[in-house]
């Protein structure tokens, strides 16, 4: 029974000693206080970092972007405007886009980019800029080569695909400037083949483009069109558009036009094209009549006959008249060329820019009512 008090006793003591003890923690507070409580975890706390589960097209796109952006360039102008009212010089700006070519520095855009422009600038990804003169430039194709002087370390150029064997509906990207923001990445479909718009220089066309859309903004003018495998497959050039923003109808110059074209813009300056000694015909419902002819070009050389000058001499006592018409019955009339029909100007120059330098053509022609093949070698312009 002792035992039993003395347990008792015990545990009262216990029990008022602790109880004491923490009614002196609490009288230790500062008044009005409470119990601090540990502020719950925002959902977003302690999460393990994970990277972005991308679908097999984003992992495209963004492939595309960071294998192509390196190698696409913002071009800046500046040039001289008058004012032919109060004839006053102003000062514009102007941007576009490129693409690096090679190591060596040449840049690839399209000719309205720097068309009279009296200074070009070249940023490169890096954000470096640097001087650039122009090489040489096709105002018909609307495309022009630009040089800057920059270590070939900082170059990267552009991978080349083909356009031969494009599809419509097949993924593209377009990557360039507009509206000067850089590094800017859209993609679409090809929406169609083969579309022709005119050109820039009055009287030509330029051919098979190609038609997307992807969004193309005015600073995209000059830029790369990719397909999927980061390569270069043609050059944003024209928007069909009434506000001059994107309306979904892009159009770019096929790369193996480029391709074709870039050599001679290296090397002349310029395109050279085929020349056959025509400067004028007429045209009519019976064929293109010969109205002149470069004295001694190829056309003249191959006996090919255009207008004749005729001069008629009358006296009268001693003072001689001189009198000059111009026989046009002496004229031949352009048929075809190399057996493809030739109905206006326009169409029989294309037809003979088609060719080189040196090339033998088949020109069918009537004259007197007889039709003949007559074998010409082109020259060059």
């Amino acid at each position: 029974m002792n035992r039993f008090f003395i347990s008792c006793a015990l545990c009262i003591f216990v029990g008022v000693t602790i109880g004491r003890l923490t009614s002196d923690k609490n009288l230790m507070k500062p008044l009005g206080t409470s119990p601090v409580q540990a502020a719950p975890a925002s959902p977003w706390e302690n999460q393990p970092a994970v990277s972005p589960q991308l679908t097999s097209e984003e992992q495209t796109n963004v492939r595309v972007y960071e294998q192509s952006n390196p190698s696409v360039v913002n071009i800046s102008t500046r040039t001289v405007q008058i004012d032919h009212i109060w004839r006053l010089q102003r000062e514009a700006e102007g941007s576009g886009s490129g693409a690096i070519l090679d190591k060596s520095g040449r840049i690839i855009t399209n000719y309205h980019v720097v068309e009279d422009a009296r200074d070009i600038d070249v940023t490169l990804s890096s954000n470096k800029t640097y001087p650039a003169k122009l090489v040489g430039h096709d105002k018909v194709q609307d495309i022009a080569v630009l040089q800057i002087d920059a270590p070939p370390e900082e170059l990267y150029p552009i991978a080349m695909g083909r356009s031969d064997n494009l599809r419509v509906g097949q993924r593209v990207y377009v990557l360039g400037n507009p509206f000067s923001w850089d590094g800017t990445l859209t993609t679409g479909i090809i929406s169609s083949l083969n579309r022709n718009l005119p050109s820039r220089e009055e009287g030509h066309e330029m051919e098979s483009l190609i038609q997307t859309d992807a969004a193309m903004n005015p600073g995209n003018s000059g830029g790369p069109l990719l397909d999927s495998g980061s390569r270069m497959i043609g050059m944003c050039v024209a928007i069909a558009s009434k506000t001059g923003q994107n309306s979904g109808v892009g159009f770019g110059i096929p790369i193996d036009r480029i391709k074709r074209i870039v050599p001679e813009l290296v090397e002349h300056g310029r395109i050279v094209h085929a020349d056959i000694g025509i400067t004028h015909v007429m045209e009519t419902e019976t064929g293109l009549v010969i109205a002149r002819m470069t004295p001694n070009g190829p056309a003249d050389q191959s006996g090919l006959q255009g207008f004749r000058r005729v001069v008629s001499r009358r006296r009268r006592g001693a003072v001689v008249y001189e009198t000059e018409t111009i026989d046009r019955s002496h004229a031949d009339r352009i048929l075809a060329v190399d057996g493809a029909p030739m109905r206006s100007g326009v169409q029989f120059r294309d037809k003979i820019w088609e060719y080189r330098p040196g090339d033998v053509i088949q020109v069918t022609i009537s004259r007197d009512g007889t039709q003949m093949d007559i074998p010409v070698t082109l020259g060059s312009n």
